[in-house]
């Protein structure tokens, strides 16, 4: 599926998760990802579909809960992700 997001976009987007949020893509991959003893995350893209990391040298997708169809919805998305995947760990999610 082609995603609403520009190139630009979406290399904001990574930047920002690797440089702010590389312990939340951890948790997000380990919770959701089938990658429950990785140790290390990063994001390498987001599209409509999903947002896609690398954990330990393979590939992850985690699908959002519905499909991104302009830019705002990605940071929503991500924190359903990151709560769901708190709450399967057993993670105290920041903020409550």
């Amino acid at each position: 599926m082609s995603t609403p997001l520009t190139p630009d976009a979406v290399e904001a987007i990574k930047k920002h998760m690797n440089d702010d949020h590389a312990d939340d893509a951890l948790l997000i991959v380990r919770a959701l990802g089938g990658r429950p003893d990785a140790t290390s995350a990063r994001t390498t893209g987001v599209d409509a579909e999903a947002i896609h990391f690398e954990a330990d040298g393979e590939p992850v997708t985690v699908k959002w809960s519905a499909p991104i169809e302009e830019r705002a919805q990605v940071r929503k998305e991500v924190v359903v992700l990151y709560r769901r995947a708190c709450e399967i760990l057993g993670v105290e999610a920041r903020g409550h």
